[in-house]
């Protein structure tokens, strides 16, 4: 019986070496990614569940060293091996204090490699046999979102519910909250994974042009239709369909959508022919599609359809606990594309970014943090951050009161000036005696 095939990086340099690890573990059955830099694994590691990384120490630019800390810092489960050309007592303490489970001196034998590798991955297999089934709800990352908070975790438990299913689904936030990357978390998490994801973003389409994209059309028509040529929905058969901003969907195209949704049956622009379709929709509003309902704008029965299942993607600044982790995977993204490294930010930086309300959601902060990586020169500082981050002042919702309550409060002060004499004091505000009474009431 043929060995599980465990997801292994291979990481070095050295295009032979990798060559060789690649052709031993392949014959064990394992399969294998290729880095030949340590800006290369990262890119790897973001998007690919790995079980082992075998690595090189020396290496130009990062070496093997940033790459086992990393590593050990942000994917502590993952077990490390490292082989290398350069022994030492000093080297070989520096690699297990780094995470490494092993340390394998070129030139190896196969059955040297073997024996090293098995004993990684029984590690690992015995760290997995202790962790709870909800592992993927718990970890901070989660498909390319990461996050620690309640509302974090509320939205991937719904995830994980509805992974494995075509549902139709409703993601709903505002602008830059990460609606399309929970989208991609259910689509690429799921069973259906091999499947085509296709995004449309229905604000992006002119209104005349909707119907067209979305469903085909033949030849003829209409003006311009010199092929036949099949949409949006044809191209995402067995997979899903991602309709960003639904609510800018036009009357038209909402009733064919409701058809499709009930039926599953679509047909294209000039011609009568019904086309059975199999795909999953989730669609994605940052407005208010009740209100377009009241307003004539969207159909009623078409919003039921779509809201099989609702995923409410909470603002950033109701999930501040997120934001270091948000920042600490900008720093990783792109510091390795700027600056060829990995980078830090200093505590009085992250305490801005803490602080902030962050009305243009992650958008806002992973471009904040861009800007921020190529002015700085190597650990983000305060001095790297936009102005009007630097010098905001946040009062919390607790210092607020209500106008009338300010009003009162004050009245009281100038009485208390006038030592009670109403008189007086209604001639300092500006009204009568009447009004006066009015307010302290």
């Amino acid at each position: 019986m043929a060995l599980r095939k465990e997801n292994i990086l291979l990481v070095d340099d050295d295009i032979n070496i990798l060559e060789l690890l690649q052709r031993h573990l392949q014959a064990m059955e394992y399969h294998t990614y290729k880095a030949i830099s340590v800006k290369e694994a990262v890119a790897i590691l973001v998007d690919t569940r790995i079980d082992l990384l075998i690595t090189d120490i020396q290496m130009p630019e990062v070496d093997g060293l940033q790459l086992l800390k990393y590593t050990e810092e942000h994917y502590p489960d993952m077990h490390k091996l490292v082989v290398t050309g350069y022994p030492s007592v000093d080297g070989a303490l520096k690699v297990i204090k780094s995470g490494a489970t092993d340390y394998l001196t070129k030139p190896f034998t196969k059955d040297e490699l073997k024996h090293s590798v098995q004993k990684a991955l029984s590690h690992t297999h015995k760290s997995k046999i202790i962790k709870p089934k909800t592992e993927g709800v718990q970890n901070n990352l989660y498909a390319d979102m990461v996050g620690a908070s309640e509302g974090f975790h509320k939205v991937i438990n719904i995830v994980e519910r509805v992974k494995d299913n075509k549902a139709t689904i409703l993601v709903k936030g505002e602008s830059g909250t990460g609606k399309e990357l929970v989208a991609r978390a259910i689509h690429y998490s799921g069973k259906f994974s091999h499947a085509p994801f296709i995004t449309v973003n229905c604000g992006a389409i002119p209104e005349n042009l909707q119907e067209a994209e979305l469903f085909g059309y033949l030849k003829g028509a209409f003006t311009g239709a010199d092929e036949n040529r099949n949409g949006f929905f044809q191209a995402a058969e067995g997979g899903t369909l991602f309709l960003d901003e639904i609510g800018n969907a036009s009357l038209a195209v909402q009733t064919k959508m409701l058809r499709a949704l009930q039926e599953k049956e679509i047909s294209k622009v000039g011609s009568r022919k019904i086309e059975k379709v199999d795909i999953r929709i989730i669609a994605a509003t940052n407005a208010n599609l009740l209100e377009d309902i009241k307003n004539k704008k969207f159909r009623e029965d078409l919003y039921y359809r779509l809201t099989v299942v609702e995923i409410e993607v909470p603002p950033l600044r109701d999930r501040k606990s997120d934001i270091p982790l948000l920042v600490e995977k900008f720093l990783r993204k792109y510091g390795i594309e700027y600056k060829d490294r990995l980078l830090g930010i200093s505590a009085d930086a992250l305490r801005i970014l803490n602080n902030y309300n962050w009305p243009g959601n992650i958008r806002e902060l992973e471009n904040i943090m861009q800007r921020a990586i190529i002015m700085s020169d190597g650990t983000v500082a305060v001095k790297d951050l936009p102005e009007h981050l630097k010098y905001q002042i946040n009062f919390p919702e607790k210092d607020f009161v209500s106008l009338k309550e300010m009003e009162k409060e004050y009245a009281k002060k100038v009485l208390l000036h006038t030592k009670g004499n109403k008189t007086k004091a209604a001639e300092i505000l500006q009204i009568d005696r009447k009004t006066l009474r009015e307010k302290l009431k």
